[in-house]
């Protein structure tokens, strides 16, 4: 599902919001979400997973078409792990 597919879902059961305002809200969640993870927050949306930030330390790599070694920065990786409710929903576990 794309971000526009997503403002289209909600406004079909909002029709109360223009599509302008529905947009800005899912702007201003993903813009926060964006923020928190920026700053090494974790989200929790419960029901539905978490995300957090892993930090990788620096290491040397090898160029897969030489060989030859490459020193690979460290950097951080939004990482998300879902939450058992959607897990259970995904698989169809849900009685």
């Amino acid at each position: 599902m794309t971000k526009s597919e997503l403002v289209l879902a909600i406004s079909e059961k909002r029709t109360d919001l223009s599509k302008k305002d529905i947009e800005s809200v899912v702007n201003t969640i993903f813009d926060s979400m964006r923020n928190s993870l920026i700053r090494g927050e974790r989200i929790e949306i419960r029901g539905f997973g978490s995300f957090t930030v892993k930090h990788r330390d620096a290491r040397t790599g090898r160029n897969p078409k030489t060989g030859s070694p490459v020193e690979i920065p460290p950097k951080r990786i939004p990482f998300f792990t879902v939450g058992k409710e959607l897990r259970e929903r995904v698989n169809g576990d849900e009685e």
